[in-house]
C-alpha cells in the first residue's frame, strides 16, 4: 500500500482539516427533517466515506420531501482501502446512468470498487482492482467504460477500464501518464460519451502546473489528446469540472486556488470553455467568471443547463449563478451552509429529478440537503445528516 503523503493541491482542504478533525469523532445524528417517517423513500445518497483501513461506502435513503435518513445496513465495505482524510478531488463516488453499480475509488489501497445496487439501495460488492497507479481520487463512467485519476506523486495517471456485470477490467493501451506534481483533481466524460476532460491542481506556488486534459474518446475507448493539451488554467488550481447536461460542447471549470497565491480570501472563479470536435478548449466570453468567494472546489449543473451552482469549500458557501445563451455565466449570489459555518462542506450532487441539492460536510461527517428553485437554494429543517463515525468522507452520488 502506498502512503498518501503529497500534498501539493491540497488547499481545498485546509478548511476540511481545521482543528485536526477531518470528521467528527462521533458522527451526527441523524436528523429529523420535514417527517421523513410519512414521506416515502424515492431514491437514495450514497458517500464514499473513504475510512482508514476498511473502506466504506454511506448509504442514505433519499424522500420524496427531499430528506434522508440511513440506509438501515449504512456502510457497506468497498472491499479496498481509505486513506482515512479528505480527498481533494471531486468525483470519488459514481452511479452508473442506469442505476445498477455504484464506482468507488479506494485511495489508501490504490484500488477502484464496483458494487450493485440493490433494490432497497443497499450494496454488494462485485470487484476491486488495481486503480493503475497511485492514490485514485476520482472515477468516471460511461456506459461500460471507466477512468480513473490517479494522484499519487511518481505514479500519476488517467487509467480506462471496462465495466461489465459489476466486474472490472483494465483496458490495454489506456493509461495516459502525468507528470509528477499534476495532483489531478476530477476527470470525466461529457454526456455523450465521446469526450473526457480531467483538471490538473498542480502546485499553487509553482507556474505552469495549472492544466486541463481535454481528449477524444475512440471506439476502442482509448483517449486521444486534443491539438495543444494540455491547456493552460485560467486561474490557479482548476479543481472541479463538469458539462453542460443541456450542451454538451460546454465544460465549466472552478479555479480553487487563486488565494493561496495572493494571500488574499475571495477569488475564486469559474472558467467556462466550449469543447471542439477534435477536444481543443476555447474560452467563453469573459470567462473565467468572479465567485466572490474563497476556494470554489466543487461544480454541479442543473439537469437543464441553466444553472450553475458551486462549493466554497474556504468560505462555506455554494456560489449560484445562471448560465446565459452561448455558454456564459452570471453571479446570481452565495447560499451558507448553515453548519459550523459550511467550512468544510466539499462535493455535491442534485437529486435525479433535481429537485434537491445534497453537499458532503466532510469536516463534520454530514451531509446537508437543500431544495432547489430555479437558482435558488433553501437548506431544510433539520440539515444535515450525520454519516457513520469515522468518515472522511469523498464524493457524493445519486439515485
Amino acid at each position: 500500500m502506498r502512503v498518501f503523503a503529497h500534498v501539493p493541491k491540497r488547499t481545498c482542504l485546509r478548511s476540511v482539516l481545521l482543528g485536526g478533525a477531518v470528521a467528527a469523532a462521533a458522527a451526527l445524528p441523524a436528523a429529523a427533517s420535514a417527517s421523513p417517517g410519512t414521506s416515502p423513500v424515492v431514491g437514495h445518497v450514497y458517500v464514499n466515506d473513504n475510512t482508514a483501513h476498511e473502506n466504506t461506502i454511506g448509504v442514505l435513503d433519499r424522500h420524496a420531501d427531499g430528506s434522508l435518513t440511513p440506509n438501515p445496513g449504512s456502510p457497506y465495505a468497498a472491499g479496498g482501502q481509505g486513506s482515512g482524510s479528505g480527498l481533494a478531488s471531486q468525483g470519488a463516488v459514481q452511479v452508473t446512468r442506469n442505476g445498477r453499480y455504484l464506482l468507488a475509488v479506494d485511495a489508501g489501497s490504490d484500488q477502484l470498487s464496483a458494487l450493485s445496487i440493490n433494490h432497497d439501495g443497499s450494496l454488494t460488492l462485485d470487484s476491486v482492482v488495481s486503480s493503475g497507479g497511485a492514490v485514485p481520487d476520482s472515477v468516471t463512467v460511461h456506459g461500460r467504460l471507466v477512468y480513473v485519476a490517479n494522484s499519487g506523486a511518481g505514479d500519476s495517471n488517467y487509467a480506462g477500464f471496462t465495466l461489465h456485470h459489476g466486474q472490472l477490467t483494465p483496458l490495454d493501451g489506456s493509461t495516459v501518464t502525468l507528470a509528477g506534481n499534476a495532483a489531478p483533481s476530477d476527470v470525466l466524460f461529457n454526456p455523450t460519451g465521446k469526450k473526457l476532460v480531467g483538471t490538473e491542481a498542480g502546485v499553487a506556488s509553482i507556474p505552469g502546473t495549472s492544466l486541463i486534459d481535454s481528449f477524444t474518446v475512440g471506439h476502442d475507448g482509448l483517449l486521444t489528446a486534443a491539438p495543444g493539451s494540455p491547456f493552460p488554467a485560467q486561474g490557479v488550481g482548476p479543481f472541479g469540472s463538469e458539462f453542460s447536461p443541456a450542451s454538451p460542447n460546454q465544460v465549466y471549470v472552478s479555479n480553487a486556488h487563486n488565494d493561496a497565491v495572493a494571500g488574499t480570501t475571495g477569488h475564486g472563479t469559474i472558467s467556462a470553455f466550449n469543447d471542439s470536435d477534435n477536444g481543443t478548449l476555447s474560452s467563453i466570453g469573459a470567462s473565467p467568471f468572479a465567485d466572490q468567494q474563497t476556494a470554489p472546489c466543487w461544480v454541479e449543473i442543473t439537469h437543464n443547463g441553466e444553472f450553475l451552482f458551486t462549493v466554497n469549500t474556504g468560505s462555506g458557501e455554494i456560489s449560484r449563478y445562471q448560465i446565459l445563451p452561448g455558454g456564459a455565466l452570471s453571479l446570481l449570489g452565495s447560499t451558507p451552509v448553515s453548519d459550523t459555518g459550511g467550512v468544510g462542506a466539499v462535493d455535491a450532487r442534485l437529486s435525479p429529478d433535481g429537485r434537491y441539492l445534497y453537499v458532503d460536510e466532510s469536516r463534520i461527517g454530514a451531509v446537508a440537503e437543500f431544495a432547489v428553485n430555479g437558482g435558488n437554494l433553501t437548506e431544510l429543517a433539520g440539515s444535515p445528516v450525520g454519516l457513520p463515525a469515522g468518515a472522511a468522507a469523498a464524493g457524493i452520488a445519486t439515485n
